[in-house]
């Protein structure tokens, strides 16, 4: 089952295709698709270091080029200040074999993603969570400002869509109960400056050996944003002992760390019920995030 009424097709037919036409010098590579929880992008490996993501939205070419160029850019800079390994990127490509889009190929990392191996109870991988952060909390923003676009800005901003979530919600969640726990973090001050981010630390975007951190995923999106953005990760990932290592090692005051889990908070509302029968892994994520939430509340 597709998860989006626009969702493009991938198959290994296309991509081998797109590889012998642009970059030949791959062609004998094997590809794979890598079964993901991802929402986003189609993965494929290609041979044993690179990797290739297929954008699953229909969008204009040219867009999606110039997002993939600013995803790039990101990639690297974080690889070039994280203390765990991230993707680096190699190449893109363009539309072609009835593919519609450009397309993105970057190096491959090895390892085990949190989704699949559940890290949650381990203060070590807290530990190293907290460090993966600060040293991105550390890097400087070269005076660039949160763009606007996503989680990271305002909370009230996302007050429509959280109409749309416990609307669609009725039924699956005990939804005025959540309205309530919204209407209290919605209203939580904003105090830091932006600081450069993740933006998007979920089980799936992490990757695990044994008990601790070994990489990160999924990092195009690494830009300056809220402080307390990353500290989703902190309901997304750990249970309640590691995550007070979290909170204690990063040193979060309690306005940083409610802002974060008001974050939290909102990205859950809206993968539960959006990917409730096409994703329903990412949906599960949503209600335990959700649940670990409502469990500090009471």
């Amino acid at each position: 089952m597709t998860m989006h009424d626009d969702q493009v097709d991938v198959t290994t037919e296309t991509v081998a295709a797109l590889i012998k036409e642009q970059f030949p010098e791959w062609s004998g590579k094997a590809i794979r698709l890598l079964p993901s929880t991802g929402t986003v992008n189609a993965i494929f490996r290609i041979g044993d270091d690179l990797s290739a993501r297929f954008p699953l939205r229909l969008a204009d070419a040219t867009e999606t080029l110039m997002f993939l160029e600013q995803e790039a850019r990101a990639s690297a800079e974080l690889a070039q200040v994280s203390r765990f390994p991230a993707p680096e990127p190699v190449a893109l490509g363009k539309p072609g074999a009835g593919y519609p889009m450009p397309w993105s190929v970057q190096t491959w990392l090895s390892g085990t993603v949190a989704s699949d191996a559940d890290p949650s109870g381990s203060e070590a991988f807290a530990e190293d969570l907290a460090a993966f952060i600060t040293t991105l909390r550390e890097a400087e923003t070269q005076g660039r400002l949160f763009s606007g676009e996503g989680r990271g800005g305002v909370l009230t901003h996302h007050d429509d869509w959280m109409a749309t979530c416990f609307q669609e919600s009725q039924g699956m969640l005990d939804v005025p109960r959540l309205r309530q726990v919204w209407s209290r973090l919605r209203e939580l001050p904003r105090t830091g400056a932006d600081v450069m981010s993740h933006r998007d630390l979920i089980p799936g975007n992490v990757l695990v050996a044994g008990d601790r951190l070994s990489g990160v995923l999924d990092t195009g999106g690494f830009g300056p944003a809220d402080p307390a953005l990353d500290l989703v990760s902190a309901w997304h990932l750990l249970q309640p002992g590691p995550r007070e290592v979290l909170r204690r090692t990063l040193g979060c005051d309690d306005l940083e760390w409610e802002r974060g889990k008001a974050w939290a908070f909102e990205q859950a509302m809206g993968v539960v019920w959006y990917y409730v029968e096409s994703n329903p892994a990412m949906s599960a994520m949503g209600r335990r995030t959700l649940d670990r939430i409502l469990e500090s509340t009471e």
